[in-house]
């Protein structure tokens, strides 16, 4: 009560900043395991506490890897070599897409999420009064800081590929890495594009995005650079993408997002073949589960964090707490169908890589997400696979009465 009291005193902002430091120790507090944490920790305070992507200047972070020669070309890895071939034939120029498309946020017709996005009968309980016009307006908000992660996300993606192709052993591993790195300068290229050109502008990284990359960029281990990239923020990035590609209907978002899409399943792929022998072959039982427990640590970081502030900021920052916010965020019927789709893409490849023993599936089940072991894994899907299920998904929900 006494606690009620002296914040209901203080300023929102002020109680904003409290709050926010009071889930930064609390982000960091779900970690248990020390080397993780040890892992984390720092980028953790330069994220959630000092903030150091929003400052407005460009972020330099230490790198630590050894580049790997083989001055002999071995190509000894022939799923590796055909992914090579698959990336050359897929390359796509971003000035073919159909840039000259009109992009209204507000055309009913043309939304770029749906109405249904989030709970309208919560919000009215929580006591928010937007007119159709500003929820309208507050869905473009929601898909501009969605699509500002994906283009944050995507530019940590790009300089982790360039330091992979130098780092992994593999020579057939490294001619991949190589076109990876140019589909990543495209996806920048595309998603900035967009934001600048169709949305006004761009919202500031998330800073629990900001801490996984950061750390990312730190880490020697060329394996744990591909663990955290390729296969956890990739991974997820890949659902994320999936899931707004079947729910927008603004058509230049979706023609951008076919293409990109057949880009990532690539990438996951690389991930699970890179990988998969390394951790059950080559590393060490304590080496393993140490992987092991960091991808699920920061499973469940990545699960219930990234709760659009940035937005929050900008239309409730006066209106509601953001205690308030993370409950209706979370309750998003949008967000929740997110999760959902991410992890069921997301746990198929830890199977795959060896990152889901009998020791560590019982944590998994705890918390909700051993239901996705069964799927198929990237190194089982394509591009193309997962663009046909999307879209014989939406037929079937655009069509009443459809099976």
């Amino acid at each position: 009560m006494f606690r009620e009291r002296f914040l209901g005193r203080l300023s929102p902002k002020v109680r904003s900043q409290l709050d926010a430091w009071q889930e930064a120790a609390e982000v960091l507090g779900e970690v248990h395991d020390p080397r993780v944490l040890a892992s984390l920790g720092p980028s953790g305070v330069r994220g959630l506490l000092l903030h150091r992507g929003k400052q407005g200047v460009p972020t330099g972070v230490k790198a630590h890897h050894t580049a790997h020669f083989d001055w002999q070309y071995p190509h000894d890895q022939p799923e590796m070599a055909e992914l090579y071939r698959r990336a050359k034939a897929g390359q796509w120029d971003a000035d073919d897409l159909p840039w000259q498309t009109s992009v209204d946020p507000l055309n009913p017709e043309l939304l770029l999420l749906p109405a249904d996005f989030v709970d309208l009968d919560m919000a009215f309980d929580m006591g928010i009064r937007l007119d159709e016009t500003e929820w309208r307006r507050f869905g473009a908000s929601i898909a501009g800081w969605m699509l500002s992660q994906f283009l944050h996300g995507e530019q940590g993606a790009l300089f982790a590929a360039a330091q992979v192709t130098e780092a992994v052993p593999s020579f057939d591993g490294k001619l991949y890495g190589a076109t990876q790195v140019m589909d990543e300068a495209r996806h920048v290229e595309v998603f900035l594009r967009y934001l600048e050109t169709k949305l006004g502008g761009l919202y500031q990284v998330n800073d629990n995005l900001f801490v996984i990359i950061d750390a990312l960029m730190a880490d020697s281990r060329w394996d744990m650079k591909f663990l955290g990239m390729q296969i956890m923020v990739e991974g997820l990035a890949l659902g994320a993408f999936g899931v707004l590609y079947k729910v927008t209907a603004e058509p230049l978002l979706r023609a951008l997002l076919a293409q990109v899409i057949q880009d990532e399943a690539r990438h996951v792929h690389y991930g699970v073949v890179a990988l998969r022998d390394h951790f059950t072959r080559e590393l060490g039982e304590a080496e393993r589960r140490e992987r092991e427990d960091w991808a699920l640590e920061v499973s469940l970081l990545m699960r219930n964090r990234f709760m659009a502030y940035e937005v929050y900021e900008e239309w409730f920052e006066h209106k509601m707490s953001r205690a308030q916010w993370r409950r209706f965020i979370l309750a998003s019927p949008g967000m929740e169908m997110f999760r959902t789709v991410m992890f069921s893409r997301l746990v198929p490849n830890l199977r795959e890589i060896g990152l889901l023993s009998d020791r560590i599936r019982p944590r998994y089940e705890q918390v909700g997400l051993l239901r996705y072991l069964n799927g198929a894994s990237a190194d089982r899907l394509t591009g193309k696979d997962m663009l046909d299920e999307l879209d014989a998904e939406r037929a079937r929900e655009l069509t009443p009465g459809a099976p």
